[in-house]
């Protein structure tokens, strides 16, 4: 963790200041944290090496396009990066100004409403991870246009690398269905669907451990094939 001096200006405030502290304080399970990551990430990497190669064939037989969706997002300290998501949507661009998907959005693919079904496209994040622009546990990366809308409290999530997967992740895994009824989709998840994800990504920090983390992640598993 940097000193909070080296912080980002925007982020060197009294509404950051105490889940900074708390992070410092727990600096050596911080270390353990991306030891984890990078152990793990590995790992999964070689033993879905076959899956990889599976993934690539089949996304580029289903439609026309690249393999990966790359798209900018926001990872610790305001820094960006593009992120690796296996491509779940036809290669042809978006509505202007959405960056959300709805419930039975016809951009998706077949092939990619199974992945998204059991979050499969999110296991090329494991890049992502390794690269050290991710980590396993942590809120979800959003697009620049949303971390723009950040209150002075929601840029405390900036202080650790965006995650795979979060409390927020699993409490909104139908978030694409609760967007589907909007009239615009953008500004309800912005002023309504943002800020109660956040409630639960700065819990996730003020209590962070890796103990935590391990149930967080044990309780995707769950959310995401038990109910299927």
């Amino acid at each position: 963790m940097p000193a909070w001096s080296d912080l980002p200006a925007d982020m060197q405030n009294d509404a950051v200041r105490p889940y900074y502290d708390h992070l410092v304080a727990h600096e050596g399970q911080l270390r353990l944290k991306r030891l984890f990551d990078v152990v793990g990430a590995g790992l999964m990497l070689v033993a879905l090496g076959w899956m990889f190669v599976l993934l690539s064939l089949i996304i580029k037989l289903d439609s026309p396009g690249p393999v990966f969706f790359r798209q900018q997002r926001v990872t610790s300290f305001g820094r960006e990066f593009k992120i690796h998501k296996f491509r779940t949507m036809v290669d042809r661009p978006s509505e202007p100004g959405t960056q959300v998907t709805v419930h039975a959005d016809p951009r998706i693919t077949r092939v990619g409403a199974f992945m998204r079904r059991y979050r499969i496209d999110e296991t090329s994040q494991l890049i992502d991870i390794l690269q050290g622009n991710m980590t396993f546990v942590g809120t979800r990366p959003e697009v620049p246009e949303y971390v723009r809308e950040y209150t002075q409290e929601m840029k405390a999530t900036l202080l650790l690398p965006a995650g795979v997967t979060s409390t927020a992740s699993i409490e909104f895994k139908d978030e694409a269905l609760l967007l589907t009824s909007a009239a615009d989709a953008d500004r309800a998840y912005i002023e309504e669907i943002l800020p109660a994800k956040m409630c639960f990504n700065l819990d996730d920090i003020r209590e962070f451990s890796i103990g935590r983390d391990l149930r967080i992640i044990l309780a995707t598993v769950r959310a995401v094939f038990g109910a299927h």
